[in-house]
């Protein structure tokens, strides 16, 4: 199967980081294919480059000229997920549901540790909207950022380390998410340091993502997913209006 990783950011680095983790928990079978968005912000963290984020999702899905089977959402607020899935034929996976998804397999409470307190409560809406309010544990802030990661890792991941030590311990926590797309492949890393399991939401979306192409799951034609027709617009790229039109 051939994977679009859809990262609706503008940064190249991160989505480097990004298509190495998928790469390192992908079937053999599976091609990979990284982009990141044409516009938009460098590194999304407010809810307005969120927003924005979502337009510069489906621009990018529908200006793709390589064929896929899957996407995945590579961008932690999951920002355009159920548009892109009203208007592709192929499954769309985000990344934060697929994390909780897979989380919710290994533990009867989830914590979650994001970058930044920001954006503490974006991602107990998100949480909660996908269903996971009672399962949810706690939400830690730590204070770090993709670019640490890029320049130090070491010193990026003792605060996720210690961030996942004080859902466990203050919260119980019995399974933790590390939230964002350059924690991905982190959990096989950090394993030793933390006493209960940890799901990053690019491995757990790339599997899943295989999963449901393996499965055949249906493209609805019906309900609020089924596929645009005839939608006039105005100033869009070409590729997405036409989309919209039902090209």
């Amino acid at each position: 199967m051939r994977l679009l990783i859809a990262n609706s950011n503008t940064s190249a680095e991160v989505t480097a980081v990004i298509e190495k983790a998928a790469r390192a928990v992908a079937a053999p079978g599976t091609v990979i294919l990284a982009r990141n968005a044409r516009f938009g912000a460098q590194v999304v963290g407010t809810r307005s480059e969120a927003a924005i984020a979502g337009h510069a999702l489906l621009d990018m899905l529908a200006a793709e000229t390589e064929p896929f089977d899957a996407v995945l959402l590579a961008m932690s607020m999951d920002s355009g997920l159920w548009a892109a899935r009203e208007l592709l034929a192929v499954p769309v996976v985000g990344m934060t549901e697929a994390g909780l998804l897979l989380a919710s397999t290994m533990g009867t409470r989830i914590g979650m540790v994001v970058l930044g307190r920001r954006l503490l409560a974006v991602y107990r809406e998100l949480a909660s909207s996908y269903g996971f309010s009672d399962r949810l544990a706690g939400i830690e802030p730590v204070d770090a950022s993709p670019q640490d990661l890029l320049e130090d890792p070491e010193a990026f991941y003792a605060p996720i380390v210690a961030g996942c030590l004080r859902l466990v311990e203050r919260d119980a926590a019995e399974v933790v998410l590390l939230v964002g797309a350059v924690m991905g492949g982190l959990p096989k890393l950090l394993a030793e340091r933390v006493p209960v399991p940890l799901v990053d939401g690019i491995s757990a979306g790339v599997l899943l993502a295989e999963a449901l192409v393996r499965l055949g799951a249906a493209e609805p034609r019906a309900g609020s997913l089924a596929r645009p027709i005839g939608r006039a617009s105005r100033g869009l790229a070409e590729p997405l209006a036409r989309r919209l039109e039902g090209g």
